[in-house]
């Protein structure tokens, strides 16, 4: 006990306790030869049960002995009467609750309870209730609790409001319970359900508001507890985007035929399919990554046959098929032409949405007006700052943009050790700010120049890049990939190691554009894959009417 004075253990005493352990090692150890022995030998009776009792009373982890005391409990249960086995099963719960008590989070204990009452004709669930209900008093976090009650809610058919209530004691009684505000998202889709906004559908605006209302009271009781703070983000963050087929490009020149998705997938997993159709006739192909790994990606392509992009015929029809997002996507390639493409209608902002911008703005708003509340209160709470960050990113990232950088600021000097990641986001923001600036602009050219750009996944739009006096770090290499044309790299921090020329001729520059002549760089120096191609069509288009007809459909950033 603490403020004691610790008694020094005389070596006899020591000497002792040695040998009572070893005793013990003894015992434990022919108890357990004894067991594998009869059990080796069918011998599958009550003797089995005893000595495996007084093993597991002592480590119930053994697990080998729970499966032994299974097939002795299936022996024994064609041999006992009704009266008999009733007695025996509730000689076996006493047992496996005195296990609990000895280690709470014991996983053989937890799975041979669950088997034993999935094969009584008549459990008490209501006991394992209230069991569930002790042991959460003494570890509110033990998860494999948590999973057997949800296993005991489900046999006995709880309803989604009874354990609602659960929650709400055990919140009440403490906010830092993260698994209650867990298991209080996984049951409030089931009480709320929307049909037409899938898994992951908005709650219904009065349910929204009081739950807010609960998690406010919980952050603003301790701010710095992180619990509350991610089911708040949670609340303003449900619904999940649609499955989306959101580009298609064919390139006569690259043979090839690139398709954008919402999400990363998985061609070839078993589950996600992409069927492709030239001019209506089914067409095999194999699909690969950007950077030719086998792994989930945004962006896939295939290359095509001569005959799909012959100039014989007055156009050529390519349809991709998403079977597991219920998608598809068509572009037609005109006689002529060295590319076509279909792009999704989405705007600028819906493709760079914060993830909690789903909700309503007036709900929005309000909680960026209660977090600024706190922050005033609590001018150090890094979860604060950085939901006050989300909320104006989700509202308008434009109207907030300097009181973001400024927040981010703050937020850094609060939470040094991830200054990184911070730079990364606010690189990511900045990016994204200036791609939804340039929209009606009339020559669309990133200027990223003196805002420290470390995020580089907005870089797959493009294809020309100005990286004068910009410190940019590429990796040694990327693959194999297009090129990029790269304007004025002479004062840039970046290795020319990094950009090894693909040619050493010298392109004229573009008209409209005044730049310096261009060498050609291999899009390594952007260190991801030509996404560009399909991206830009969809994100960062541009008009043939004001740009060169060698740049259309491409990206100009410059970061001098």
């Amino acid at each position: 006990m603490h403020g004691r004075l610790k008694v020094k253990t005389s070596e006899e005493q020591a000497k002792a306790k040695r040998l009572e352990r070893e005793q013990k090692l003894k015992l434990y150890q022919s108890a357990t030869q004894t067991v594998f022995q009869k059990r080796q030998a069918g011998e599958l009776d009550e003797s089995v049960l005893e000595l495996t009792s007084q093993i597991l009373g002592a480590n119930p982890d053994f697990a080998t002995l729970w499966n032994c005391r299974r097939e002795v409990l299936q022996q024994l249960e064609a041999q006992k009467s009704p009266e008999e086995l009733a007695a025996l099963v509730k000689t076996e719960l006493g047992f496996l609750e005195s296990c609990l008590r000895v280690n709470p989070k014991s996983y053989g204990t937890w799975h041979h309870r669950c088997w034993l009452l999935s094969r009584l004709p008549e459990p008490n669930w209501a006991r394992e209730l209230e069991l569930c209900a002790r042991f959460l008093e003494v570890d509110e976090r033990n998860f494999h609790c948590w999973d057997y009650r949800r296993f005991v809610a489900t046999q006995a058919a709880v309803p989604p409001a009874e354990e609602l209530a659960f929650t709400d004691s055990l919140i009440t009684r403490n906010f830092s319970n993260y698994s209650s505000w867990h298991y209080r998202s996984c049951l409030l889709p089931q009480l709320h359900p929307q049909p037409d906004s899938g898994s992951q559908g908005r709650l219904p605006e009065d349910v929204l508001l009081k739950e807010l209302e609960l998690v406010q009271n919980a952050f603003f009781t301790d701010p710095n507890d992180q619990s509350a703070w991610f089911y708040h983000r949670w609340l303003l963050g449900r619904a999940d985007p649609q499955d989306a087929l959101r580009c298609l490009h064919v390139s006569r020149d690259e043979a090839c035929l690139t398709v954008s998705f919402s999400r990363p997938i998985l061609v070839g997993s078993g589950t996600e399919t992409l069927l492709l159709m030239v001019d209506e006739s089914p067409l095999a192909v194999e699909w690969r990554t950007p950077d030719g790994r086998t792994r989930p990606s945004h962006v896939w392509l295939c290359d095509l046959p001569a005959a799909s992009l012959n100039d014989q015929l007055p156009q050529h029809t390519f349809r991709v098929i998403w079977t597991a997002g219920d998608a598809q996507k068509e572009c037609v390639l005109l006689k002529g032409r060295q590319e076509g493409w279909c792009r999704d209608s989405a705007t600028d902002e819906q493709l760079f949405r914060c993830e909690l911008s789903v909700e309503k703005s007036t709900v929005l708003q309000s909680e960026l007006e209660s977090c600024k509340e706190l922050q005033e209160l609590e001018p150090e709470n890094k979860w604060c700052l950085l939901t006050i960050i989300l909320l104006m990113r989700a509202l308008d990232p434009l109207l907030y943009e300097k009181e973001t950088l400024q927040y981010f600021q703050t937020l850094k000097a609060v939470d040094p050790m991830r200054a990184a990641y911070l730079d990364d986001l606010r690189s990511k923001f900045l990016v994204e700010n200036s791609v939804l600036k340039m929209e009606y602009a009339e020559v669309r050219v990133l200027h990223l120049g003196h805002k420290s750009v470390f995020s580089t996944q907005q870089f797959r739009h493009v294809t020309a890049a100005h990286l004068c006096c910009h410190h940019t770090d590429p990796p040694d290499s990327a693959g194999p990939l297009l090129p990029v044309s790269v304007l004025s790299p002479a004062h840039s921090s970046t290795p020319p190691r990094a950009c090894p020329p693909l040619q050493a001729a010298y392109a004229p520059p573009p008209t409209r554009l005044p730049t310096p002549a261009l060498p050609v760089y291999p899009l390594s120096l952007m260190w991801t894959a030509w996404y560009f191609k399909v991206s830009l069509s969809h994100v960062l288009f541009l008009s043939s009417a004001r740009v060169p007809k060698a740049l259309c459909g491409a990206q100009r950033v410059s970061a001098s």
